[in-house]
């Protein structure tokens, strides 16, 4: 894995290896608050490497914008000071955290926006209407609450919780924000024409649908500089009942405009995953390959990735660094497995978005077997 383990640069940040955690909505964050707590204190201190970069989860930029039980918050004091005793204990180990913002917009429910209706670009009763989508929430999971459109004059307060948010990150201590633009979330409702039927300046053309993005990354990059601002992008991402007509033009749009911001990376979902399953199998890392020519910077690629393809997409130039998810969940120590050639745990999808410590801190780092063997012999 000669690329994989090799060191590399994202804007101001010299990283030792390649192998990224991907950001990860798992659930455990203390209620009521959304906090980070000592069990997210722990699972993420378990996964953090010298000169390694973990993404962290989804974070909500406001109480309007939350749309998953159990996902951390940015947009109060005491979720501040969860995250910043988070962060702290991931640099102790050399490690390098970047903080997910997140709004998600009509895939919300009014139980978990504390009653008001989930907002997006444009009404689509199809969405809520639909069994195949659901939300988590204190009563289980169910269908999202019926949605509406953004006034106009309201998209300048969803920037400003943005860059409210940014300004939270940065008091927590993490390296640099990451705007979520994808899955069908927010962002991404504004970008595909699927969810957008805007006829405003947010609305029709492919240079309008992309403004609410490059708004919130101008926002972001105004409080944190150059090479501290990230974007994480789905293009032709079908997860949350997202469409475009065309894609291809959309998302080279999109790439191309986001080289005026000197971002730390541009960080690619491939389209063979929806959620954390690989819908496409066999299918190769399109999406990076068709931005690597469009977009300067770093790419970080993500979705459906082995440490040897992984390894491929590097050698090939088509991405600088690659998101783990799933084989993050269950090898809290993944650089090292790959660097040892290692084989991985298998992760169990059950325990994805539970609540406690199953599948989620109980999964042990790799124990060589000659030490596991002089274990077993002092204890006996």
């Amino acid at each position: 894995m000669s690329l994989l383990l090799s060191p590399v640069k994202i804007g101001q940040i010299a990283l030792s290896h390649r192998v990224v955690m991907a950001p990860l909505t798992r659930s455990r964050a203390d209620r009521p608050g959304d906090l980070p707590g000592d069990l997210m204190l722990e699972y993420y201190t378990q996964r953090a490497s010298a000169g390694g970069l973990i993404i962290a989860e989804g974070t909500p930029v406001s109480s309007s914008g939350r749309g998953w039980l159990g996902a951390p918050g940015m947009f109060t004091d005491a979720q501040v000071a969860g995250w910043r005793r988070v962060v702290t204990a991931v640099k102790a180990r050399g490690g390098h955290m970047f903080a997910q913002l997140w709004h998600t917009g009509r895939s919300s429910h009014v139980s978990v926006t504390e009653g008001s209706a989930p907002v997006s670009a444009s009404v689509n009763p199809d969405y809520w209407l639909d069994p195949a989508h659901l939300t988590s929430t204190p009563g289980g999971w169910v269908q999202p609450s019926p949605h509406r459109a953004l006034e106009l004059a309201e998209i300048a307060s969803i920037i400003a919780d943005y860059r409210q948010a940014a300004i939270r990150a940065m008091a927590a201590g993490f390296d640099g924000v990451e705007v979520h633009a994808a899955n069908g979330y927010l962002i991404d409702q504004f970008l595909q024409d699927g969810s957008n039927k805007r006829t405003d300046r947010y609305g029709g053309s492919v240079e309008n649908r992309a403004r609410l993005l490059l708004d919130v990354v101008e926002a972001l990059v105004s409080v944190w500089g150059s090479g501290r601002v990230a974007v994480r992008v789905g293009p032709s991402g079908h997860w949350n009942g997202m469409s475009d007509s065309d894609p291809g033009a959309l998302f080279d749009h999109v790439a191309a405009r986001l080289n005026e911001f000197d971002l730390a990376y541009l960080h690619i979902i491939e389209p063979r995953v929806a959620g954390n399953i690989v819908t496409e199998a066999g299918q190769g890392p399109i999406a990076s390959e068709r931005l690597r020519k469009i977009f300067a910077g770093t790419i970080i690629a993500a979705g459906g990735f082995e440490p040897e393809t992984a390894e491929a997409i590097l050698q090939a130039g088509h991405a600088d660094l690659v998101a783990f998810g799933r084989h993050f969940i269950s090898n809290p120590d993944l650089p090292e497995r790959i660097r040892l050639g290692q084989p991985l745990s298998p992760y169990d999808r059950d325990t994805f978005y539970t609540f406690d410590a199953r599948g989620y801190s109980d999964y042990p780092a790799y124990t060589p077997p000659v030490l596991a063997l002089h274990s077993e012999k002092a204890m006996a």
